[in-house]
């Protein structure tokens, strides 16, 4: 039985006929040994047929073709070319050696040719690899080395595009960033407090909010210039007036020691700093919850941005957490409660970061652990359509939220909730309608181009038979002027000759 190889270089595909196999053996240590003789192997290995690539371009679409398993058309014309015809009903007498797999399937679903790919196999592969420059004639020397950097290059950087709008790094690295903030501003808050309290103490009972306290000691600044003039400034930043009263009144009669103008001035700029990391942290929020509807509105929809982007960030990247199973995903976050759980034989946690959602504090104790393992089959779910679909919208992501209130209505009234089946199939409808909505109001749209384009026209139409009409007029005038002015004129000659 004849044997044929398909080796992909980044020059061309090659077809290669393997002659003598029963002499060298199926054994991969004779191959290998036989690989590294040029004079050995060219009497095995011979050249058959080779295809270049027409340009780098066409080069790159190959080699995608190959990793991922799909045979191309000019790879099959290359075969049905340079193979023997193998005829219906009758089993061929040959093979074809490949080094994936999957190609060799698709090859074979296609043209009905069998092909094999082992570790034998890939050592004749090698030997070509190692010797092809020596078979080609045509190639000169680096051209081959620069045809493989020039695809590695390109390849590799097609792999790494993807489309900007869905980067889930964004959302990984900002979640992180905003843990980070909300430390350290109440850390740099706290600080605040206790260093103005040694001049204000008051201030600290009155104003309980770290971001209120920091903007109002940065209006107050020396406790001993409070005076009525400063009411309508502390009412805009505390919203009471009265509130502004007790503090003017505070600072009046004060047990604060007082503070020289350097120490004030630090404090100052400390506290705007606060205020700045403040405002920083409210726009990264914002920015985040815009990621969040970009790389997973569905997720986002059901569970909420922050919970959605801690579990993304947790699993690694989008794709990772849709590849978690839902038992996976209902313990992210407590994975040291597991192992100490296993290790100690006790009780394995009911859930990790999901317990943030609130539909886990909504539902009664003895029901947290079974709304925790619903929520996590939803969340896996929503993860896998952001991930994997095309176009992204939130209907999926609200349907499974609506999916998962009913599931608490049912544990605390009895309601029966609906199949899953029934709920995706009503979104998938709603999202046929709407796209014929849209397809029809294109078409309405166009309708109106074309009926203003077709009013235009006649216009233009009718304009031209009135000026047509309007010249018609003018020359018959011209031509009746000029019938008078000659029986004018023999009226006149008739006269004189009398």
């Amino acid at each position: 039985m004849a044997l044929y190889l398909l080796s992909e270089s980044p020059s061309g595909f090659g077809l290669w006929e393997a002659h003598g196999i029963d002499e060298i053996g199926q054994n991969t240590e004779a191959v290998r040994s036989s690989v590294s003789d040029l004079s050995r192997f060219g009497r095995v290995v011979q050249l058959t047929a080779f295809q270049p690539f027409q340009s780098a371009l066409d080069a790159l679409s190959q080699a995608n073709a190959v990793s991922e398993g799909y045979m191309s058309d000019e790879l099959r014309s290359f075969l049905e070319l340079n193979l023997p015809k193998v005829k219906e009903g009758k089993k061929p007498k040959f093979s074809l050696g490949v080094a994936e797999p999957k190609i060799g399937s698709c090859i074979f679903e296609a043209t009905n040719i069998p092909c094999q790919s082992n570790e034998f196999i890939h050592e004749l592969l090698r030997g070509v690899r190692q010797h092809f420059d020596r078979f080609i004639k045509d190639l000169k020397p680096g051209d081959l080395e620069k045809a493989q950097l020039g695809l590695a290059h390109s390849y590799s950087r097609a792999k790494v595009k993807f489309n900007v709008n869905r980067v889930d790094n964004m959302v990984i690295q900002a979640i992180f960033l905003l843990d980070t903030l909300d430390k350290d501003v109440n850390s740099f808050a706290m600080r605040v407090r206790e260093w103005y309290s040694w001049h204000f103490p008051e201030l600290v009972k009155i104003v309980n909010d770290n971001y209120l306290y920091a903007r109002v000691s940065k209006i107050i600044e020396d406790k001993s210039k409070l005076s009525e003039e400063h009411i309508p400034m502390l009412t805009e930043v505390l919203g009471d007036e009265d509130k502004a009263r007790e503090v003017v009144e505070a600072g009046k009669a004060s047990m604060g020691q007082d503070l020289s103008p350097v120490d004030l001035i630090n404090v100052q700029t400390f506290a705007q700093r606060v205020m700045d990391l403040a405002d920083y942290r409210k726009k990264l929020h914002d920015y985040l919850v815009t990621k969040m509807s970009d790389i997973a509105p569905n997720l986002a929809a059901l569970i909420g941005e922050m919970v959605g982007a801690r579990l993304i960030s947790h699993a690694g990247s989008l794709t990772n957490l849709a590849k978690c199973p839902s038992s996976t995903l209902q313990i992210l976050g407590a994975e040291k409660a597991l192992f100490r759980a296993l290790k100690t034989r006790g009780n394995t946690p009911k859930y990790g970061l999901i317990f943030h959602s609130s539909f886990i504090g909504r539902a009664s104790a003895k029901n947290k652990g079974r709304i925790a393992r619903y929520l996590a089959n939803k969340c896996s779910i929503a993860s896998r359509i952001d991930c994997f679909a095309d176009s992204s919208t939130t209907a999926f992501g609200e349907k499974l939220r609506e999916q998962v209130e009913e599931r608490l209505d049912f544990y605390d009234k009895g309601v029966a909730p609906r199949k899953n089946v029934d709920v995706m199939k009503e979104v998938l409808e709603n999202l046929e309608k709407k796209d014929e909505g849209e397809e029809t109001v294109k078409e309405v749209s166009e309708k109106k181009k074309k009926r203003k384009t077709e009013e235009k026209e006649e216009e233009k139409s009718k304009k031209k038979k009135k000026k047509s009409k309007a010249v018609e007029e003018e020359e018959l005038t011209t031509t009746d002027n000029g019938d008078s002015k000659k029986k004018k004129k023999k009226k006149t000659k008739s006269q004189d000759d009398e």
